[in-house]
């Protein structure tokens, strides 16, 4: 599969943000893990689209993926340097990825000023290195629940990154010692990784809440009954009260995103959506058109005409 985000969600380079988008959810209302239990190419071609959506949604980081300055993963690619970047950057091959926005000619100013003159060297200069901005991008249930990955350097080496679990999109992992190196004898800097979290298809978290919309059936709504429903530890069955009206949240407590600096965990909203079926038989319109005339009632009694 290409690793072209374009190409994995088969939109042309000039799609605008809502044809990206609608690709993007017909692939996950396709491939969905959730979906598709068991079927390793599905999934394979979900976590695929997730990602190229993630990327292409920000306008920002698409229009650095459109210039050749990340690629597919959301990565920096290795810069072209030439000798004015060697030069300025006093021996720091990465300065171009700095987060800091210092300016160098005072670093140069105080390390002549350490010169007893031309040629003449009477003071060793030190600095720390610069921090390195990187970003991740990771899926809901990572976030959630906290994961291990690895991030690739602009040089090419390898470094993991231990994802604590509930962190949400825009926070900043910071990895020290992993920056560029340091001036002299100073210490090298560290790695700021911004984590971006994919959106997912069915949980939509709101804190450490986590909601989502349960469709029923009509005999569901009217009798009542147990039905199956998903949620982050996997599906439970819920209790739906006879006479349900679409918009009626069910609460499971504890089954959300663990809190903070504690044990405990936030809840799980359900919100139920009574779904008619795909076609309308003649045995039940003539069902419903008998109960009418006997059972009449105005739900939009009492609102303004």
């Amino acid at each position: 599969m290409s690793d072209d985000p374009y190409s994995v969600l088969g939109v042309a380079k000039d799609a605008n943000d809502a044809e990206i988008k609608k690709a993007y959810r017909k692939i996950a209302k396709e491939c969905h893990p959730d979906l598709k239990p068991g079927d390793a190419e599905a999934e394979a071609k979900f976590k695929a689209a997730a990602a190229a959506y993630d990327l292409l949604k920000d306008p920002e980081t698409r229009k650095r993926y459109d210039n050749g300055e990340i690629d597919a993963s959301g990565q920096e690619r290795p810069r072209q340097q030439y000798y004015r970047d060697y030069a300025e950057a006093a021996g720091n091959p990465y300065r171009g990825y700095s987060t800091e926005q210092d300016d160098m000619s005072d670093i140069f100013a105080e390390f002549m000023r350490g010169r007893g003159g031309y040629g003449q060297r009477t003071q060793e200069f030190h600095a720390p290195g610069h921090n390195l901005n990187y970003s991740l991008h990771i899926s809901f249930l990572d976030a959630v629940f906290g994961a291990s990955q690895k991030l690739t350097l602009p040089n090419g080496n390898r470094i993991e990154v231990k994802i604590p679990a509930g962190i949400t999109t825009g926070q900043t992992i910071r990895l020290r010692g992993k920056g560029a190196p340091g001036y002299g004898e100073g210490p090298p800097g560290d790695a700021l990784v911004t984590i971006s979290v994919t959106d997912h298809p069915v949980f939509d978290r709101q804190g450490d809440d986590i909601h989502i919309t349960l469709p029923i059936t009509i005999d569901e709504a009217v009798l009542g009954g147990k039905v199956q429903a998903p949620t982050i530890d996997g599906g439970v069955n819920v209790s739906v009260p006879a006479g349900t009206s679409s918009g009626k949240t069910l609460r499971l407590r504890g089954k959300g995103v663990k809190k903070r600096g504690s044990s405990d965990r936030g809840d799980q909203f359900i919100e139920l959506t009574v779904a008619m079926p795909d076609m309308v038989d003649d045995e039940l319109k003539q069902f419903m058109e008998t109960w009418r005339e006997t059972h009449s009632y105005d739900p939009r009694k009492g609102m303004p005409s």
